[in-house]
């Protein structure tokens, strides 16, 4: 039985780079043959919370259910990223953000980056018709930093430690557009049933805004599927 997370026939692929770093972004249309399916089974998951840095719900799903989605686009992604091999999986999880930008932890506050490997992916399919928000990607500025490997990291922190001390905590709400520390370098849309490929070592936030109202229900909420390679 085909897994209902298979990348569509009808899906068209795109690449862009971005920032002065040139990073690349592949974009996929029309991702799923049927989304509005694939959202009635995660109304069906237990979702519980997942560690001190996503600011709501997940469900896992499994490599055998989740790799379909992006088995098709695999050699396309090594020439694209300039990866020494095929990627694998790492983690999936259905997320919905629940938490009001008012209840957000600092560290939710800020871009992040998921790691500092450079072979590490990050695959979000968006499946939330209300378009509560795309992805957004940052600068930071005293560094001019837009990743994160391992060797930058100590200088990524101290200087963010530096900065929050001159320019104080950023305050409750997603951040979205320029600040102080950090400089808005490129947006992707939350185009229903679109997917979005990148490196998870760029600085990168979910794209809320100040007027974010989160919905538990996973029918309602923003709901994407996020899906990690390495």
């Amino acid at each position: 039985m085909e897994s209902p997370l298979a990348l569509s026939p009808r899906a068209t692929v795109s690449m862009e780079t971005f920032g002065t770093e040139a990073q690349p972004v592949v974009t996929v249309a029309d991702a799923l043959a049927d989304a509005d399916a694939v959202i009635e089974i995660a109304a069906r998951h237990r979702f519980g919370t997942h560690g001190a840095f996503y600011p709501g719900i997940r469900a896992a799903v499994s490599e055998k259910i989740s790799v379909p989605l992006v088995e098709p686009l695999l050699e396309r992604l090594v020439e694209v990223f300039a990866l020494p091999r095929l990627p694998r999986f790492r983690e999936c999880y259905l997320s919905v953000v629940t938490h009001a930008p008012t209840e957000l932890a600092p560290i939710q506050r800020l871009p992040h980056f998921d790691g500092t490997e450079r072979e590490r992916l990050a695959v979000l399919l968006y499946l939330d018709k209300a378009h509560r928000g795309g992805t957004a990607f940052y600068r930071q500025r005293s560094t001019g930093f837009e990743s994160v490997d391992a060797e930058r990291f100590d200088t990524y922190r101290s200087r963010l430690e530096a900065a929050t001390a001159e320019h104080g905590l950023p305050g409750p709400a997603y951040i979205s557009g320029d600040t102080a520390i950090f400089e808005q370098i490129h947006r992707v849309f939350d185009t229903f049933n679109s997917m979005v490929i990148y490196r998870g070592n760029t600085l990168h936030c979910a794209d809320l805004g100040a007027n974010f109202v989160p919905d538990l229900d996973p029918k309602k909420g923003r709901l994407t599927l996020n899906l990690f390679l390495d």
